[in-house]
């Protein structure tokens, strides 16, 4: 299979999976009990307000038709206007999308940095205590809900001994940085200010480092598998018996050829921190698509949670074809076989 026609064909599952989460979205929203022309309006305003609310909002149409315009107004990249805040949910989403992709970044960054030499050691000890004591540790990792990490990591970390701030992107005095890309890290250093910098990494610390624990275990898992299948292969006895020190064959033949069908796992843990960033915002009070969609939930802001679906699919899928194409370049053979 060509890029070309790998190209072809995953575009039409993205085309039909962002379909399907716009209809199922859209389904479960308006399935929420309550009003949201009666929250926007108040719980003072009149039966009159609240029904012209219901009418600029477009609430007043029957169901299909609320999604005949919406199918319309999405296929002209317009997302709807945002209940809560009054501005269109493409622009709120532009605002917040960089802080959740500098979290879910650094989040894969740490879990890669730490998942793959434990899943290499794991491997390479077999049975021993620190293979017993990296599968613990990745079964901890996969089990533990990361609010309950999070919550758990600031009343250690803020609250007892004062190390690491417990919430936001920068302190309230220190002023962000001159927006670039959006990443205050990048931004900061672009700006030459180092201040803003190091501000900006020690709030990193505890929410990047809770979502990379709940992900860690999962590359640490896949790396060791790959890694025993790699070291029960014959060149590495081959090497073995041509005196090639373990330390050598280990980090220059079987951990490259371990990462080759691991690039999928791998790849596709920065989609699941896309959408494990929502709970880990709101605990650190994060202000990202996370937080941003908590709050649209519980103002019934339709448009803003669809959004944010939609988004966040387009995004997954698109990082699944991206992983599919490095996959296909890396070796070869997955194109000629197919």
């Amino acid at each position: 299979m060509s890029f070309w026609s790998l190209i072809r064909q995953r575009s039409w599952g993205l085309l039909l999976v962002v379909a399907g989460v716009c209809v199922i979205t859209f389904i479960i929203s308006h399935l929420i009990p309550g009003d949201p022309a009666r929250l926007l309006a108040g719980d003072r305003a009149s039966d009159e307000i609240v029904q012209h609310m219901r009418e600029q909002l477009g609430l007043n149409l029957p169901l299909w038709q609320q999604f005949i315009r919406y199918v319309e107004q999405l296929l002209h990249g317009d997302l709807g206007m945002s209940i809560r805040t009054g501005r269109p949910v493409l622009e709120d989403l532009k605002t917040f999308f960089p802080a959740t992709l500098e979290l879910a970044f650094c989040a894969l960054l740490i879990a890669l940095v730490v998942g793959v030499p434990l899943g290499v050691l794991s491997a390479v000890y077999k049975n021993r205590w620190l293979d017993h004591l990296v599968r613990l540790l990745a079964l901890t990792g996969i089990s533990t809900p990361a609010f309950w990490l999070g919550l758990g990591v600031i009343v250690l970390f803020y609250g007892k001994l004062n190390l690491l701030p417990g919430g936001g992107r920068l302190d309230d005095w220190l002023d962000p940085p001159a927006h670039v890309t959006g990443f205050y890290l990048i931004d900061s250093l672009l700006a030459g200010d180092g201040e803003a910098f190091m501000n900006a990494l020690t709030h990193l610390i505890l929410p990047a480092t809770t979502l990379a624990f709940v992900h860690l275990g999962i590359v640490a898992r896949q790396i060791r598998s790959a890694m025993l299948e790699q070291l029960s292969e014959d060149y590495v006895r081959t090497a073995l018996a041509s005196g090639l020190s373990k330390f050598t064959i280990v980090v220059r033949y079987a951990l490259p050829n371990a990462l080759i069908p691991s690039v999928t796992v791998l790849g596709l843990a920065l989609g699941d921190l896309l959408y494990g960033a929502v709970l880990t915002e709101t605990v650190f009070a994060w202000p990202g698509m996370g937080a941003y969609v908590v709050s649209s939930i519980q103002a019934l802001d339709f448009p803003a949670v669809m959004g944010f679906a939609i988004v966040v699919s387009f995004a997954y899928v698109l990082v699944n074809l991206l992983v599919d194409l490095l996959y296909l370049w890396i070796d070869p053979r997955m194109g000629r076989g197919a």
